[in-house]
C-alpha cells in the first residue's frame, strides 16, 4: 500500500494485541509512525509486543493493559501514552466483538451490557485523547479518529440484534462527532469509520476446528470459500485483518485530508445496500 511517512506521528490502537488491531499496530509501524497499543489480556499483549519489537527492532513501541470501559484507565493510559512517546494524532477505536441473539432471546442486561461496550469503547478513548489530537491538529494542521465498526450497522442481522442496533448508533456517532470536531479554524480532527464484514479472526479459526465429522477433511481455504458462497460475499471468502487495517491506516492518515464523517465499506461483496 502506498503510503506517506509517518515519521513523528504518534498513533494509538485500542484493542491492538490481534486481529485487525495488531494488524493496523504493524502498517502504523512499517510506515515510520510511533505506535501504542493496549488490551485487557495482558499476556497476550506482552506477547505482542514482543513479537513486534523482534520483527520492529527500531520501532518506537508502547503497550499498556487498559479497560477501555473503565474511565480512569483510559485517562491514565492517554497520559502514559503522551508521556512516553508525546502526543497522539491518530486514534484508532477498535470495538470488540457482536453478541449472538435475537430480539426475544435478549435480556435486558444483555441490551445494557452491549449498547454499553459499542458506545463507550469509542467515548471514553475520545475523551482522554481528543486533548492531545486537538493540539496536534493546531500544530501540524491534521489529526484523526478512526472507529472499527460493523456492516451490521447498516445491514442489521435479526440473529445480532442487539449488536446491529449498536453498530447502528456508533456508526451515527461518528458522523456527528466529525461534524462537532470539525469546528475550529485551528484545531479540527477528522473522525471516519469502516465497516467490516466476515473478516479472518480466532473465532472463524474455532469454528473451523470445531466442525462436524463430515468436514473433517475439508481444508480451511474450501471452509471459509464454503461459507462466504453461504453469506453471498461477493469475492468469494473472507477478508484478512490488514485488509482492514489498511482501510483504517488510509483513513487515520492525511493520505484522506479530505474526508471525514465517511465509512469505508470492507465487507468483499457482501453488502446488500448503497
Amino acid at each position: 500500500m502506498a503510503m506517506t511517512s509517518l515519521q513523528g506521528k504518534v498513533a494509538v490502537v485500542t484493542g491492538g494485541s490481534s486481529g485487525i488491531g495488531l494488524a493496523t499496530v504493524e502498517l502504523l509501524l512499517e510506515a515510520g509512525a510511533a505506535v501504542a497499543f493496549c488490551g485487557r489480556d495482558g499476556e497476550r499483549l506482552q506477547h505482542a509486543e514482543a513479537s513486534l519489537r523482534e520483527r520492529y527492532p527500531a520501532a518506537r513501541l508502547y503497550s499498556a493493559p487498559c479497560d477501555v470501559l473503565v474511565q480512569e484507565q483510559v485517562r491514565a493510559f492517554a497520559a502514559s501514552v503522551e508521556n512516553t512517546l508525546g502526543p497522539v494524532s491518530m486514534l484508532v477505536n477498535n470495538a470488540g466483538q457482536g453478541r449472538v441473539s435475537t430480539f426475544a432471546d435478549t435480556p435486558d442486561e444483555a441490551w445494557s451490557e452491549e449498547l454499553h461496550l459499542k458506545f463507550f469503547s469509542v467515548i471514553y478513548p475520545t475523551r482522554a485523547f481528543l486533548p492531545q489530537l486537538q493540539a496536534m491538529s493546531a500544530q501540524h494542521g491534521d489529526a484523526a479518529i478512526v472507529c472499527v465498526n460493523s456492516l451490521l450497522a447498516t445491514q442489521p442481522e435479526p440473529h445480532m440484534v442487539a449488536t446491529s442496533a449498536a453498530r447502528a448508533g456508533v456508526h451515527n456517532l461518528v458522523r456527528s462527532l466529525a461534524t462537532e470536531l470539525a469546528c475550529g479554524e485551528a484545531a479540527r480532527v477528522r473522525v471516519n469509520g469502516i465497516l467490516i464484514g466476515l473478516v479472518e479472526s480466532g473465532q472463524w479459526r474455532r469454528r473451523y476446528a470445531a466442525r462436524g465429522p463430515e468436514l473433517q477433511d475439508q481444508s480451511w481455504a474450501r471452509w471459509t470459500a464454503a461459507l462466504a458462497a453461504r453469506k453471498q460475499i461477493q469475492l468469494g471468502r473472507l477478508g484478512l485483518p490488514r485488509e482492514a487495517a489498511q482501510a483504517i491506516v488510509f483513513l487515520a492518515t492525511p493520505l484522506s485530508s479530505y474526508t471525514t464523517g465517511s465509512h469505508i465499506d470492507v465487507s468483499g461483496g457482501l453488502s446488500r445496500h448503497a
